[in-house]
């Protein structure tokens, strides 16, 4: 014979107690495998932000054999069941999640986690992925190669748009930035430079180990690894400022005059942009077939070969307009590349070469239609946010502001912005906004409108 009990109201209330001390009174949901970015929809993650990446990587360039831990430490923004992370082949061993055994599957480029526990909203956790394999030369829209590229004595770890996601797990997406240690175990005689500073250095066994600490944040995009072999330089730059360069000794010679220029250009960069705003500078200078482009790569810059002084300038302008100051999304491109190549027409205009005006002429009354094929601020297609109009005509964009505002007026803006942002993401939005605070009685909206967003040559210049 059954009976069945009622349960008065402080018997569900106690039970009900119970249930949620038991499961920590978390029902977190799933975050977001993608971040909507207009060009790159599956770049990054939803549910978390990254405070911390900590990468041990052994590579052994005669088999291209990458083994991988990597250590993520992130805060939760939601209460989260489970959460992504971008890692595009590789094998993935194991992963834990606050020390626990963590059931995870791929899927493409999505590393989905699902942690023993659900995480709260707020919560700092750690993340610890295994992974080894043969890492990918991955494609980019417009053809170039990116992720990571085997070279003639190594190899080049290189990021932009999504690179990085061949290398290491991530959320890859310049919008979420973090501090990172990056130590690297290589066969002994080869070097591997890394962002930010070298923090260690040993030898074991017939390996070395960098290591390498950054410690302002950093998009997964401008992280770098370069394994080979490499002459490195120290020296000082502006305020005490080290600097290091590592060069290909195929590129020694080539590279020597124009490395020298390193300090005078970040002083007069410094003058342009306001204080520097990282803990160290430099280049990494590898041989020309081994990437083809160069890249604005954290606190060293990453070149194919030897660097003309332009392409120097222009890379060094990405530390303050990229780098420190990076895009919320990958259409706000021209905000990195406008920058950068208006840097170099100010370096020319004060080392006597043309003025930054007869260079803007100089494209408007020229034969290049590519220019004008669309506006900066709306690349048309993932494949071409890094043609022509986002950095010639993003370029211009910054000329029409200081014609219409003055030199003392738009040099206050582009330091402001710089300094306002340290650090941090921005948005077209976000630059259009300053620059009328900045100067709030001048009408910006034929700038906006026929320059920044407009289709076709405006005409007028």
């Amino acid at each position: 014979m059954s009976r069945s009990v009622r349960l008065v109201p402080a018997v569900v209330a106690l039970l009900a107690l119970t249930a949620t001390a038991c499961d920590g009174g978390v029902h977190g949901t799933p975050g977001g495998s993608g971040v909507r970015d207009p060009y790159f929809p599956k770049a990054g993650n939803g549910g978390y932000d990254v405070g911390h990446y900590d990468l041990a990587l052994d590579y052994t360039p005669g088999t291209r054999r990458l083994t991988g831990t990597a250590v993520i430490t992130a805060r939760a923004t939601q209460d989260l069941s489970a959460f992504d992370l971008d890692l595009a082949g590789l094998h993935v061993d194991s992963v834990t999640v606050e020390g626990r055994k963590a059931r995870f599957n791929r899927a493409g480029q999505e590393l989905t986690v699902r942690p023993h526990d659900d995480l709260r909203k707020g919560e700092t956790f750690s993340t610890t992925v295994r992974y080894s394999g043969i890492p990918h030369t991955l494609t980019d829209p417009d053809g170039s190669k990116e992720g990571w590229l085997p070279t003639a004595d190594g190899a080049l770890g290189l990021g932009e748009p999504v690179g990085s996601m061949a290398w290491f797990p991530s959320d890859d997406h310049p919008f979420d930035k973090a501090s990172y240690d990056i130590t690297v175990t290589v066969p002994e005689g080869l070097q591997a430079v890394s962002n930010g500073e070298l923090a260690g250095q040993s030898t074991r066994g017939g390996r070395t180990a960098f290591h390498w600490h950054v410690a302002q944040p950093m998009a997964t995009y401008l992280a770098t690894v370069a394994v080979g072999r490499f002459g490195l330089t120290r020296g000082t730059g502006p305020h005490g400022l080290p600097i290091l360069t590592a060069v290909d000794p195929t590129q020694a010679k080539a590279s020597e005059k124009v490395l020298a220029q390193l300090p005078a250009v970040i002083k007069w960069e410094e003058t342009n942009f306001g204080p520097y705003p990282f803990s160290s500078t430099g280049a990494i200078v590898d041989r020309p077939d081994d990437s083809g482009y160069a890249l604005e790569t954290q606190n060293r810059p990453v070149f194919p070969g030897a660097p003309d002084t332009g392409t120097l300038v222009h890379e060094l302008a990405h530390q303050w307009y990229g780098d420190s100051v990076t895009p919320k999304s990958w259409q706000d491109m021209w905000l990195n590349e406008g920058f950068a190549t208006y840097a170099e027409w100010l370096w020319w205009e004060d080392h006597g070469g043309e003025s930054c005006r007869q260079t803007f002429m100089d494209y408007y009354n020229g034969k290049d239609r590519t220019v004008w094929a669309f506006p900066p601020a709306k690349p048309s297609s993932a494949a071409h946010i890094s043609d022509g109009p986002v950095y010639q005509r993003g370029a211009m964009v910054l000329q029409k502001i200081r014609e219409k505002v003055g030199d003392d007026t738009f040099y206050a803006i582009i330091q402001g912005w710089a300094a306002a942002h340290r650090h941090g993401s921005a948005s077209t939005a976000d630059f259009t906004a300053y620059v009328q605070k900045k100067a709030p009685h001048q009408d910006f909206s034929e700038i906006w409108k026929d320059w920044l967003y407009g289709d076709g040559k405006p005409a007028r210049p």
